[in-house]
């Protein structure tokens, strides 16, 4: 509790709270057709969103003051309030963003993508086919194609990139770098939709299809990705080697510097191991 208080910062709060007020006591100019409840809800998302670009508490405790505010003012009852907290689709996004944070924290994901670089890495194609493997492994615990990309795929790219001399900054990205960043997103936008869990949209279309009578269960939504799926992880990256190939085919040095970096990293670690425990557990059930 005392580490929370610490982050607040109370000035940051002035600006929502004043936009919220100031809305709130429009209310009687508000446009023909919207009805007071929905107006005065509206000053509330605003000031909550506000509160989320100016972050006088960190982003979970302002949506958490909005949702109380909501409740206290009598504008939503609290039976409503709290009914989509029983919706599945929200907690499968909810644990499977904790698993996410979880292969990141541990450095397990960075693990399993320098093992498969330091197999398959000796070619520029295969490099490029070990990177999209990884991102396959990983997607079904990670429900954020943004995180799965730029917390755990990106660093590894970078470095790789800069162990082979190739940086924007010296307009050498052509060498290695620009063709391994351009797979990885076009890999990265396949594997979000093999699996209901790759990414927050997907048990949002889920919940959306059940509403038309439409149930779709995690098996389903992969039986039926699968095969355009795998197809596309195979042909998208030739195409791409075709279309804008690197200056650099072949990477020998991809399977040493990978050693290296787990030689860095040591032995797998009991964080590493419970992570991927909780991971096959979390898969299977």
């Amino acid at each position: 509790m005392e580490d929370l208080l610490e982050k607040i910062n109370y000035k940051k709060f002035i600006f929502p709270v004043a936009v919220g007020l100031i809305l709130w006591l429009l209310a009687p100019i508000r446009p023909v057709g919207v009805d007071l409840a929905a107006w005065r809800m509206l000053a509330i998302f605003v000031a909550t969103i506000i509160g989320c670009v100016t972050k006088p508490l960190p982003i979970g405790a302002v949506a958490i003051v909005g949702f109380a505010i909501t409740v206290m003012t009598g504008e939503v009852k609290i039976d409503d309030a709290v009914a989509g907290f029983g919706n599945s689709s929200i907690w499968l996004i909810v644990m499977a963003f904790f698993i996410s944070r979880g292969f990141i924290k541990t450095g397990l994901g960075k693990r399993i993508a320098l093992v498969f670089v330091k197999i398959f890495g000796k070619k520029t194609l295969g490099l490029m086919y070990s990177l999209i493997g990884v991102d396959l492994i990983l997607a079904p615990a990670t429900p954020s194609n943004t995180a799965r990309a730029g917390g755990i795929m990106f660093p590894i790219i970078n470095s790789l990139s800069h162990s082979f001399g190739s940086t924007p900054e010296d307009h050498t990205a052509r060498k290695i770098g620009s063709f391994l960043t351009f797979g990885e997103f076009h890999g990265n936008t396949i594997t979000s939709a093999m699996f209901m869990t790759a990414m927050a949209a997907n048990p949002l279309a889920q919940s959306l299809a059940k509403s038309v009578h439409v149930n779709l269960t995690w098996m389903d939504w992969f039986i039926a990705a699968l095969v355009p799926g795998i197809f596309s992880l195979i042909v998208v990256p030739f195409l791409i080697y075709k279309m804008y190939p690197p200056e650099i085919k072949e990477t020998p040095n991809a399977a040493t510097w990978s050693k290296e970096q787990l030689n860095k990293m040591g032995v797998m670690k009991p964080a590493e191991k419970w992570m991927a425990v909780i991971f096959g557990l979390a898969l299977i059930l």
